[in-house]
Formats: structure tokens, C-alpha cells, sequence
């Protein structure tokens, strides 16, 4: 083992992703035996849609294995600004956009490329888990503002513009959200453009990962697109992992002031490089070729998110907001429970139910659930944590 002597402050002070830890202790006391059901992941179920997969296979066979620009390819991110001007409201060019390894490398870039140590990132809790240790990677501050079940998770604006100093740099939005799956509304979004134009040094990165992956009725909205005035100031990060069960592929996008880019696109030259190249080639068919793929799976996890929302409504205790996007459901724990981490701990022993602690989204009164899950695996996981809530 490496004495700490031998690691930089960054790598000492870094924290492992507790979502992939908790996947892999479930899965090794699956493999040991025990009777597993768990809903941490977060991943589709899906494999990824066919003629994706062909076009990689086609683009394998036609030599597409060399190297590439480090921004990606030119016809992958014509393709992607014409998605955002075409389908987000946010007119872009291919020099607006940087094709990276997943969106973990998006927002990894822009972290820090924007970024001076001592800044402040501004990040809204709950938040996804790797927020925080991205901008302290980058030398930078989080300061979580957070919101409350009782609230319905929506943005406290009084609280947020009370964080802002003179060091704050980087707002963080994500909608649709992890882990709770809200979606933001128009008429809140103008309220939080509104405040970004009451501080003109903010920067403001929309994760919007997973766009598609909507509630019936419900609409995504970009914030750049709400708000025209700050999209030299804001920043997509996107991908290709959620709506077209592509995780495994490593596509993501950033998408922003072209100089922002190009400087993301510098630094990508000089760590990672190129996207795999034939990966590339399964993207653009995924953004030229019908999206019945993408909504057939939307549908399906609107059932079961819709199952599991029922199923978490019955069980005494809990408080939940109803999820209206991706595939997550983040209820609150019963007021005698001391603590998201113990009782997941205690789930996975007694019940061998896998669940991911709210402390890791910043927030150690919920819980998160996936229902990227079969229907039986579901039902299994509600009759468990019943149990678990009425012993």
C-alpha cells in the first residue's frame, strides 16, 4: 500500500465514487451467495439499439481506428450542434462543441479550463455525487445550497443568491435531476436567469444528461435556451449514455463559448485524446436515425418509474416527491431513522436490498432507488424495504 507520503494532497483528499462502491460491494455479496436485489443503478437495462451497434461494426470494418481530432469528429459535432440549435433552442456551430469520454470528461474539462483555485462553484443539493470533487480537483470551492423534500426539491433562489461572493464562478444546474428526478420548469428557470444576470461574473453549467428520459406531459427546457442573453455564459454537458443506453460507449458532449471550447479541446489533447473513433461513428447514427428507440424507452421507464412511485407511497414513513424525469426516485426517511448511510448499510446486511445513501447526493435524509430495474425486481425491493421501515 502507498504511504500518504507518496500522494499529492488531491489524491489523498479525493473522495471514490460511493454510488460505484455500493454496486460493487452488492455485487460481491451476490457472488458469494447471497440473495441481492438492488436498485442503485444507474444505468439503463437496455442494450444499446441496433443500428447504433452497426454502425460501429461497419465503421470497425471501413478502417475508422486511427486517430482522430482531439475535439472529435467534424461530422459528429456538426451533428450535435445542429441537435442543440435544431431541438434545444440554442443556435451552435461544430466550433461550439467538444465530443468527450462521457459527460464526467465534459464537465471534468470545463472545471478546468474556467476554474482558479480559491473560485467558488455553486451547486444545488441534492446534487450528483461528483459535482463537488470535480471542482475541488480543479482547486475550486462547492458551496451546496441545499433544498428540501418539503420543498419539492425546487431551486431556493433567496438562499442561492445569498451564497454568491465576490469568488463564486460556476452555477451548477442538472435537469432532468440526479437523484431526484425533478424537472425544472420554464417559469423557474426565468426566476434563476434573472438572478445569473444580477451577477455577471457566473458562469453556469446545465447538465442536462438526461433530457429525454421524461414524465408524460412534461417538457425539458435548456436554461440557454430560456434565457438567450447568457448563453456566451452557460454551458451544456450531455451525452449519448442515458436516452440510447450507450454507458458503456463513453460519449458525452460539451457545448459553449467557442474559446471555452477551444481551450477543452487543448487540454483533451493532452490528457485523453480522441473519443475511440469508431464509438464516434455509433453517435452520429444516433442523432441522424429516428428516435423511436429512445422514446420506446422513455415509455417504459415512465411504467416503472410510475410503479415504484406507487409502491414507495404506501410504505408509512416515507415522504417522496413525485420524480417526474430520469430514472430515479429519492424518498425521505422516517424522522427516527438517524441517518441515510447506516440504514442503507442495514438494508444490504438484513434484507440484502442495494440502495444508494442520500448522503452521497448531499442529503442524509433520503435515499435513492433506480427503476432502471425489472417490474419484479422492483415489487422485490418495495417488500423488502417494507420490512426493513416496519421491524
Amino acid at each position: 500500500m502507498l504511504r500518504p507520503s507518496l500522494l499529492s494532497n488531491r489524491a489523498i483528499a479525493l473522495q471514490p465514487s460511493l454510488t460505484l462502491a455500493i454496486s460493487a460491494r452488492a455485487a460481491a455479496m451476490k457472488q458469494a451467495g447471497r440473495d441481492i436485489c438492488s436498485m442503485s443503478a444507474g444505468e439503463p437495462d437496455f442494450g444499446t439499439p441496433e443500428f447504433i451497434v452497426e454502425a460501429a461494426i461497419k465503421a470497425l470494418r471501413d478502417g475508422v481506428t486511427r486517430y482522430g481530432p482531439a475535439a472529435g469528429d467534424p461530422q459528429l459535432r456538426e451533428a450535435i450542434a445542429n441537435k442543440l440549435t435544431r431541438d434545444n433552442g440554442i443556435p451552435s456551430t461544430a466550433a461550439n462543441v467538444l465530443v468527450t469520454n462521457g459527460g464526467k470528461q465534459a464537465i471534468f474539462n470545463l472545471f478546468q479550463v474556467v476554474l482558479n483555485p480559491g473560485d467558488e462553484v455553486l451547486i444545488p443539493s441534492p446534487f450528483w455525487l461528483s459535482y463537488p470533487e470535480m471542482a475541488r480537483l480543479a482547486g475550486a470551492e462547492p458551496v451546496t445550497v441545499p433544498a428540501s423534500a418539503e420543498t419539492g426539491f425546487r431551486l431556493d433562489l433567496e438562499a442561492l443568491e445569498a451564497a454568491i461572493t465576490p469568488r463564486t464562478r460556476l452555477l451548477v444546474i442538472n435537469t432532468p435531476g440526479n437523484p431526484t428526478g425533478r424537472v425544472s420548469d420554464r417559469d423557474e428557470l426565468l426566476a434563476l436567469a434573472d438572478m445569473v444576470r444580477r451577477h455577471p461574473q457566473l458562469l453556469v453549467m446545465s447538465d442536462e444528461i438526461y433530457e429525454y428520459l421524461l414524465d408524460e406531459g412534461v417538457e425539458h427546457h435548456s436554461f440557454a435556451a430560456v434565457a438567450p442573453d447568457l448563453a456566451e455564459r452557460t454551458f451544456v454537458v450531455n451525452g449519448f449514455a442515458k436516452g440510447w443506453a450507450m454507458t458503456g460507449w463513453r460519449l458525452g458532449y460539451l457545448a459553449g463559448d467557442s474559446a471555452v471550447i477551444k481551450a477543452a479541446s487543448a487540454l483533451q489533447s493532452q490528457s485523453t485524446s480522441n473519443v475511440c473513433s469508431f464509438a464516434q461513428r455509433g453517435a452520429l447514427a444516433a442523432l441522424m436515425e429516428s428516435k423511436d428507440c429512445v422514446r420506446s424507452m422513455a415509455t417504459s421507464y415512465n411504467s416503472r418509474r410510475s410503479q415504484l412511485v406507487t409502491g414507495l407511497q404506501a410504505i408509512d414513513g416515507l415522504t417522496l416527491v413525485k420524480p417526474k424525469g430520469a430514472f430515479y426516485a429519492f424518498p425521505k426517511l422516517p424522522e427516527h431513522v438517524e441517518g441515510s448511510m447506516q440504514f442503507c448499510e442495514v438494508a444490504l446486511e438484513q434484507e440484502g436490498l442495494a440502495l444508494v445513501p442520500g448522503l452521497a447526493f448531499g442529503d442524509d435524509r433520503c435515499i435513492r432507488l433506480s427503476c432502471a430495474v425489472s417490474r419484479e425486481t422492483i415489487d422485490d425491493a418495495l417488500s423488502r424495504l417494507g420490512r426493513l421501515l416496519s421491524a
